[in-house]
């Protein structure tokens, strides 16, 4: 039995962390106390370790129902390679293998068991589920992607309404329900639905500061725009999400025609191939999966740096679930939209498909609600958050709209001319009828509800109907106005419109929405030997993943190589102290990763130190008209090494001809590259400028642009 020291103590001891995320305490310590618990937390929040921890601090299996078999399949692997006893029961077990794995439950070996919502209800599970019960005991019940459990979530499911009966027929344990998005309607059916007594309700932030949002209007050529986006993000996991199976096979096929290393997936494969191309990506095999929005909630992959919409999504939760996938670990990743007006048409053609008119109703809001955020003009944060009910200042200085600002402008009166007509109007209409009425429209609509007798008619003619609206979304976005949820979009003023419509508050928005170029997935390295070493550690990681045949995230996330190559430890025991190194992995792992290091170290001493007049000698070969080769051969040094002495000879303002050195329109194509990108990467500037220039090209402008300053 584990003699708990402190929870901080047990965080070290299991998963190798020195310490909590936000919220992770507060959570655990109710988990200990047997509260039934409804934990909503972002993706990459750390909400499994909520219930990890706790089973293995407490007497007795936990149960933890999983969606997915890939979902089940990658958490317990992680467990197990923390040395933790966890395993999973499903269909891809064989008759002996299942037997194997109940045998050694009943041994009391396993803390966690995960299985799916189905396996869990059913008869013969069940009476499996009796003999846990009475022989090891059960601790708690964990509900993985709670959400499905509600009608009113974007991804339900009907099987997870069945989970009940556990309340039913085991009411003194504990359930925790976790998802990382929830609307409070959902937030309500779950604690409905799971008869969740008196739980203690942790709602974390939706924001995640370490995801860069963008959107980028669809150009003529969409697959060369997508194209661009992809070779500016080098190797880097990713994932491309498209609306039609057609569209994924079909960018899947360009890509693999282009040598970028890419697969399909989607409904319309057998289990079979979507079992291997999934396998092949979350094992870096390749680097990009195309899918439909089929893919994704059973992946657990911490290191995918981008998520790019191909197509425009149907709602903003499941946009905000999708792209959530990347980043998973806390490092940074892009999330790009590409956005045209035919995918909305599109998706309303779908839409029109369904016969409930409800369904229509609301299916139209939700497309409505995301086509708004493609054409907003505020942070996308403030946008995406107050979906959620969450408000955010703005300026969150990580996407599109606050890096390239558009003007702000006040716009109280305008506001203050709108809300008023929202109130005359009784709060019983929604936007385009609202606009219709200040800007003075005839129509059988206004004509019958008498609201061309009001005082605001036509008091906004000047302001055209495109103004309007953008006005509109942006009250909408910044919470200043609130809008009906039953698809008919119905206005109605809140307590910051009155405050507007007193002259209590202002009205600030930002308008004239310009296209912006901007390079993403711009990487910031630190030194370039920490690289080098990241880079090894990488390729030494995939090497014993492949090995132990699981993802290599399995092994080290990839925060834990970042501090790695930032401390070089050289020793077990410094080893031992990087977050995500636990006693376990230090074991299994740490002599590899240290002699890989002290290598690396060896092979990095600083030579000899040289003569000071060591550049002065180059240069005195270089106005005897030789090449940088033949220098370099009287020298008896690196090529390399002369570029930097002819580097630092430009610098310091010496007689080197540029010209004879760089071409001089590849000297003004680096320039510009150095303006947009700065000066102090070099890695950063090869991504940018691609592979027809140099190293050493670029080393020897950017010194001719230092000299310049």
């Amino acid at each position: 039995m584990y003699q708990l020291k402190s929870l901080e103590q047990a965080l070290k001891d299991f998963f190798g962390y020195d310490s909590f995320r936000p919220g992770q305490r507060k959570i655990i310590e109710e988990a200990l106390q047997n509260r039934d618990l409804l934990i909503i937390m972002p993706t990459g929040g750390g909400k499994s370790l909520c219930f990890q921890l706790p089973a293995l601090l407490k007497p007795g299996l936990t149960i933890v129902v999983s969606p997915l078999i890939s979902l089940m399949q990658d958490q317990v692997d992680t467990l197990i390679d923390n040395g933790v006893g966890a395993t999973f029961l499903n269909s891809t077990l064989s008759i002996p293998e299942l037997r194997h794995r109940e045998s050694l439950i009943l041994s009391g070996k396993i803390k966690l068991l995960y299985v799916a919502p189905e396996r869990l209800v059913s008869q013969k599970f069940s009476l499996f589920l009796e003999r846990i019960f009475h022989e090891i005991g059960i601790n708690s019940f964990a509900i993985d992607e709670a959400h499905c459990i509600s009608q009113w979530g974007h991804d339900f499911r009907p099987e997870y309404r069945q989970m009940r009966q556990i309340r039913d027929k085991y009411p003194s344990i504990p359930i925790f329900a976790l998802t990382a998005t929830a609307t409070k309607r959902v937030q309500q059916d779950i604690i409905d639905q799971l008869t969740l007594n008196n739980p203690g309700i942790h709602i974390s932030s939706f924001n995640r500061p370490n995801l860069y949002y963008e959107v980028q209007e669809k150009e003529h050529n969409t697959y060369k725009q997508l194209l661009k986006v992809i070779r500016q993000q080098k190797n880097r996991s990713g994932i491309i999400y498209c609306l039609s199976r057609d569209s994924v096979d079909e960018i899947a096929s360009k890509l693999q025609k282009n040598k970028i290393k890419a697969l399909p997936y989607h409904a319309g494969m057998t289990h079979e191939e979507r079992a291997l191309n999934q396998n092949r990506f979350i094992r870096d095999d390749v680097q990009i999966m195309v899918a439909t929005v089929a893919f994704g909630m059973g992946i657990d992959k911490p290191d995918v740096r981008f998520v790019i919409h191909y197509d425009l999504p149907r709602n903003l939760e499941s946009y905000y679930q999708e792209s959530g996938r990347a980043g998973r670990d806390g490092e940074s990743a892009n999330c790009i939209l590409f956005f045209g007006y035919n995918d909305r048409r599109k998706i309303e053609f779908l839409i029109n498909q369904k016969e409930n008119p409800n369904e229509k109703l609301i299916a139209n809001q939700q497309l409505r609600q995301v086509v708004e955020y493609a054409e907003g003009s505020e942070c996308r944060r403030t946008i995406q958050l107050n979906y959620f009910g969450e408000r955010f200042p703005g300026n969150c200085q990580n996407c599109d709209n606050c890096i390239d600002p558009k003007p702000i402008e006040d716009w109280t009166i305008e506001a203050q001319k709108f809300l008023s007509c929202v109130a005359r109007c009784q709060e019983r209409f929604g936007m385009i009828h609202l606009i219709n009425v200040l800007r003075g429209t005839k129509n059988k609509k206004i004509e019958k509800y008498g609201h061309h007798l009001l005082s605001t008619y036509g008091i906004g003619s000047k302001v055209t109907t495109e103004q309007w609206k953008m006005l509109v979304r942006s009250l909408l976005h910044q919470g200043l106005v609130d809008e009906s949820n039953d698809g008919y979009r119905v206005l109605k003023l809140n307590k910051y419109s009155w405050e507007i419509l007193t002259k209590k508050r202002e009205v600030k928005i930002a308008v004239n929405r310009t296209t912006i170029d901007r390079i993403i997935g711009e990487y910031n390295p630190k030194m370039a030997e920490i690289e080098l070493l990241l880079e090894k550690l990488i390729r030494l990681r995939k090497n014993i993943a492949d090995q132990n045949s699981v993802a290599p995230y399995v092994i080290f996330s990839d925060s834990s190589l970042k501090i790695m190559a930032q401390i070089k430890p050289q020793t077990q025991e410094d080893f031992a102290k990087i977050s995500g190194v636990n006693d376990y992995k230090l074991q299994q792992y740490g002599h590899r990763f240290v002699s890989e290091i002290r290598d690396f170290c060896q092979q990095q001493k600083p030579p000899e130190p040289l003569p000071k007049t060591t550049e002065m000698k180059t240069l005195q070969y270089y106005q005897q008209d030789l090449s940088i080769e033949e220098i370099a051969q009287k020298r008896g040094l690196k090529t390399n090494t002369i570029i930097d002495h002819l580097a630092n000879l430009i610098e310091m303002k010496q007689p080197i001809n540029l010209d004879k050195l760089v071409i001089p329109v590849k000297q003004q194509i680096i320039i510009q590259a150095i303006k947009v990108v700065g000066e102090k990467s070099l890695k950063t500037l090869k991504e940018y400028l691609g592979k027809n220039y140099s190293y050493d090209e670029i080393k020897l402008v950017r010194a001719w642009c230092q000299r310049e300053k």
